[in-house]
């Protein structure tokens, strides 16, 4: 399988599976800028965005509450995390911000 130009892209070496193997799963790329830190997931079109969010804060940050973090794509948030990747917009090689729900203060 070719991977979008996007997964080549520099983040973790291993590929975090989501969901049910079978079908073709989508490569998507999950990047939390806060700790400069992106991982690459493969999930089947059926699978919520909740369970990417979930899935990406396991890998990068284990103790974070997933309510505290937002997921975007294309620059807005995706307002209903219940619903399929295929219905979010998400297509092979799409980029998801993850960040903060709340504005962190700069000190």
């Amino acid at each position: 399988m070719t991977l979008p130009f996007v997964a080549t892209l520099r983040a973790r070496q291993e590929t975090i599976h989501v969901g049910a193997p079978g079908g073709t799963p989508l490569t998507l790329r999950v990047e939390i800028p806060e700790i400069w830190d992106t991982v690459r997931i493969q999930a089947q079109p059926t699978e919520s965005v909740l369970a990417v969010k979930v899935a990406a804060l396991g890998a990068l940050m284990p103790r974070a509450d997933q309510r505290d973090y937002v997921l975007k794509l294309g620059g807005f948030e995706v307002l209903d995390e219940h619903q399929m990747l295929s219905q979010s917009g998400a297509k092979n090689g799409s980029i998801f911000l993850l960040t903060y729900r709340r504005r962190r203060p700069v000190r």
